[in-house]
């Protein structure tokens, strides 16, 4: 009877039981080493692996070089088994593994928490090599999870071992003063060939015309593997690596997910170029496609976004398998592949690829990201249907991602660590004095020495009070004086005064690795403050600077009396034994330049750049409008307007600004020549006299910046188009401003919106500043466009209306004669011969270079509030 029911129950699983016998794991790992780090063996962790000891695999033990430590606390999240334990490194410590040559997965796993014995986690910097190479130098795994959704900092890499090594060591090195830990270590080894064939296997280099080869002394550090559209993949259920796989949305940019079909029952055939073992059936059974309607495909990228170390070389895997039933063909899903805004495949056809329906393929590039500073980068990878061949859809696919950091020359993977976070001192606890019950039979000695001492104690409070009051009159006095200039006090009521050590503590130290931008007036540092709740950016005056002096002075009374959503916020500032410091709201996202050339960020679409210039033309609008006094800002440009995590645009740099005529009877005005090259008013050049209309101008040319992503100048252009401003104003006049477009918005403008933008953008160009439009004008008439982008049916829209600018050709060049340069100049002072001969100094203030994260939220509320009152205008 037990029997029977024994068969009943079991016979539903038979089909799995058997499926499971007859596919075991595509791979058997020759070398297995699984090391739960000072903790007794065989204990077994939540996904059913053994850890072993790591005692033994130690080299000769050496007094006092490693001890054995408890975590102080366990995250809901953290397993026990390997994380509740730890071995602690004092000195160089040394774990050696019998391994067979070959490439071998080394897996290293961090908790970074306190352990006991009094280790304060913050303290721990070390590095870690493997035989030669360097996996991580001077470390912090605190950093590193430091504001994670992660507690656990868990690496993984890929070493070659080779023939002359047999073993594989891994050595930790405590910086000086500080100690390391490890609380588990894998080594597994893996097919070869896998990811890095040695032999005549060559790999796109994108962005360069040659292909990239592999050899035996190449290290990896694995820094993503997605599966995209799909769920986790656990270790165990990896094809015999413990390969572990993560989902892709988080990583989606923008939040437009596409679509995700799944055929579940697909049966995957793999081949000898794309092993079983290259990656689990489910990755190629899930993937995520495009939108269904082609109209918006075209308009749109499905892309991905992340975050990698500057100054390496990166491997990109992306993994496909057409099981879409729609799709058997060549030619009817064809898409190009794009890394970091460059092309990395034309034309992507994963059927021709593979051969046929449900083959899984897989594709290799080699990536360079460099920059001149150390430290984090936003990475994208983008996907967009090409539709010369006139394929089926206009569509395309991912299943899979894989991204692999490469060794140096001198063997490193080591990237630095992330922004350190300034310490601040805890508050002084106060201890609690002990209480004893007072005795009720009080003699008459006890209550006359009770009012003796009471008389005494309010007698000496007082003096003390009046000392204490005396001092702090005597400091308020000497804080009054050092918020001066040039005899004159700042506003500190209006905005906050901070401390030179109080910035020092906002900046660790002035540490140069929070050094966010540079330029004529000084750095600009990231810092933190109110006990690192809060991100700035602080810009510190060069010392000795007077013009400099003059420009903050300017700052901090314009700043602090203007308040506007789209104007930079200043918080305080910082005048102390000669250093000059600004404290602003930090601005996520860098400057709108940095999204549209010259950069590694992902293009903007049409209607993110039309509200980014909307935004900024509010901000000019309230300086010359909205304000108490005209304001003229006299730098605008494209690194003077910063974007938020919103991508809220807030025009910022006051250090030029002047305020407009202060009387009916004035028009203008007069004043030394400033500003930056390229964007300067010819007007306000040649005749030294300052209106708004000049902000109009610049911001003019920044228009022309946004619609076609060049600079200003361009030595190395053609003749006409050296100039932006004489080549859009040429292609306006021939009907032809297509042709100055960003390449990366073709086929995604409107036509009527287009027309419009450009007509806005000329009629700031004009020659004759009072022809200009004012900023009230421009903003109407971006609002207009990007009504237009977005429902130009609803508007009732008659061509005829939009009427062409009447564009005067300029007297002369808008670039300095004898530049060379294809960049804009952004030191100060320097000297340009004006048309008298005479010497007008040029000045910019400094403009930020940062990396940023991404994200798709745009400005939100109604920006149409003109338009839908058409009839007041």
């Amino acid at each position: 009877m037990h029997t029977l029911v024994l068969y009943l129950f079991l016979f539903p699983l038979l089909p799995d039981l058997v499926a499971a016998t007859e596919n075991p794991q595509p791979y058997s790992a020759t070398d297995y080493f699984l090391l739960n780090c000072g903790l007794s063996p065989n204990q077994t962790s939540n996904d059913g692996r053994k850890w072993e000891d790591d005692a033994k695999f130690s080299l000769p033990y050496r007094p006092n070089t490693s001890s054995v430590s408890k975590a102080s606390k366990q995250d809901p999240s953290v397993e026990i088994v390997p994380y509740m334990t730890a071995r602690i490194f004092h000195n160089q410590f040394t774990y050696s593994f019998p391994v067979s040559p070959g490439q071998k997965f080394v897996r290293l796993y961090f908790y970074p928490v306190s352990y006991s014995g009094g280790l304060d986690i913050t303290k721990s910097y070390f590095s870690v090599t493997a035989n030669s190479f360097t996996l991580l130098s001077n470390y912090s795994a605190y950093l590193n999870v430091f504001g994670t959704s992660s507690p656990l900092d868990n690496r993984e890499f890929i070493i070659n071992v080779l023939q002359t090594d047999e073993r594989l060591n891994i050595t930790f090195i405590p910086s000086p003063s500080s100690y390391a830990f490890i609380n588990g270590i894998e080594v597994v080894s893996m097919p070869d060939n896998l990811y890095t064939d040695h032999r005549d296997y060559r790999v796109t280099f994108v962005g360069n015309n040659h292909f990239y080869s592999f050899d035996n002394a190449t290290a990896l550090e694995t820094q993503y593997r997605v599966n995209v559209a799909g769920q986790d993949i656990s270790s165990v259920h990896d094809t015999g690596m413990y390969r572990v796989w993560e989902q892709d949305e988080k990583y989606i940019f923008g939040g437009d997910l596409g679509t995700t079909p799944f055929l579940s029952n697909a049966k995957i055939q793999y081949t000898d170029d794309t092993p079983a073992y290259t990656a689990p059936e489910t990755v190629y059974r899930t993937y995520r496609t495009m939108k269904r309607d082609s109209h918006v495909n075209l308009k749109t990228n499905l892309t991905w976004f992340f975050t990698v170390d500057v100054g390496f070389l990166y491997l990109f895997r992306l993994h496909f398998c057409e099981t879409q039933l729609e799709v058997t063909e060549e030619n009817e899903r064809v898409f190009t592949i794009f890394i970091n805004n460059q092309t990395a495949e034309r034309e992507a056809d994963v059927i021709h690829w593979s051969g046929g329906s449900k083959i899984p393929v897989h594709r290799d590039y080699v990536v360079s990201v460099q920059d001149e500073k150390p430290g984090k980068q936003e990475f994208w990878l983008a996907l967009h249907p090409n539709m010369n061949s006139k394929p089926e859809y206009a569509n395309a696919i991912l299943n899979g991602l894989e991204i692999f950091k490469l060794n140096k020359t001198d063997g490193s993977l080591a990237g630095p660590n992330p922004d350190p976070i300034p310490s601040t001192s805890p508050p002084n606890a106060t201890r609690d004095l002990p209480l004893t019950k007072p005795k009720h039979n009080l003699t008459t000695t006890a209550i006359i020495a009770i009012a003796v001492g009471a008389i005494f104690g309010i007698a000496l409070l007082s003096v003390l009070s009046f000392l204490i009051f005396q001092r702090r009159k005597v400091k308020d006095l000497g804080k009054t004086k050092s918020n001066t200039i040039n005899g004159s006090s700042l506003p500190s009521a209006v905005c906050r005064y901070f401390s030179f050590s109080e910035i020092r503590a906002a900046t660790n130290s002035l540490d140069d690795v929070l050094i966010i931008g540079f330029g004529g007036f000084g750095n600009v540092y990231k810092g933190y403050i109110d006990d690192g709740a809060t991100q700035v950016a602080i810009k510190r005056l060069k010392s000795g600077s007077q013009q400099g002096a003059h420009e903050f002075r300017t700052e901090i009374e314009l700043l602090s009396q203007l308040r506007h959503q789209n104007l930079v916020s200043l918080i305080g500032y910082c005048n102390e034994n000669s250093e000059m410091i600004l404290v602003y709201d930090y601005m996520t996202r860098g400057t709108l330049r940095d999204h549209l050339y010259n950069t590694n960020n992902p293009p903007l679409s049409w209607k993110q750049r039309l509200e980014i210039c909307i935004g900024a033309a509010h901000g000019l609008q309230y300086l010359h409008a909205g304000a108490k006094h005209t304001v003229i800002h006299r730098d605008v440009k494209s690194t003077n307007i910063l974007l938020d995590e919103n991508w809220v645009a807030k025009v910022s740099d006051f250090g030029l600004s002047k305020l407009g005529p202060t009387s009916l009877s004035k028009t203008h005005v007069s004043t030394e020549v400033k500003g930056s090259f390229g964007y300067m008013d010819p007007e306000y050049y040649r005749l030294q006299q300052l209106t708004e209309k000049s902000d109009v101008y610049s911001f003019g040319v920044v228009l022309c910046e946004v619609l076609s992503a060049r600079p200003p100048l361009l030595r190395t252009a053609k003749k006409n188009q050296m100039s932006l401003v004489d080549w859009a104003q040429e292609c306006y006049r021939n009907q032809m401003l297509d042709e100055i477009v960003d390449s990366s918005l073709e086929g995604s403008i409107v036509s009527e919106s287009l027309k419009k933008f450009g007509e806005v953008a000329v009629s700031c160009l004009l020659d004759d500043g009072i022809k200009r439009p004012s900023m009230n004008d421009v903003v109407w008439g971006l609002e207009f466009a990007l009504q237009l982008q977005e429902s130009p049916k609803n508007i009732g829209l008659d061509e005829t209306k939009i009427e062409m600018v009447d564009i005067e050709k300029p007297p002369y060049p808008m670039y300095a004669i004898g530049d060379n340069s294809d960049s804009m100049f952004t030191s100060s002072s320097e000297p340009v011969w004006n048309s008298k001969g005479s010497v007008v100094t040029m000045t910019s203030s400094e403009e930020q270079n940062s990396d940023y994260t991404q994200s798709d939220k745009l400005m939100s509320g109604n920006v149409f509030s003109e338009l839908m009152h058409a009839n007041g205008r």
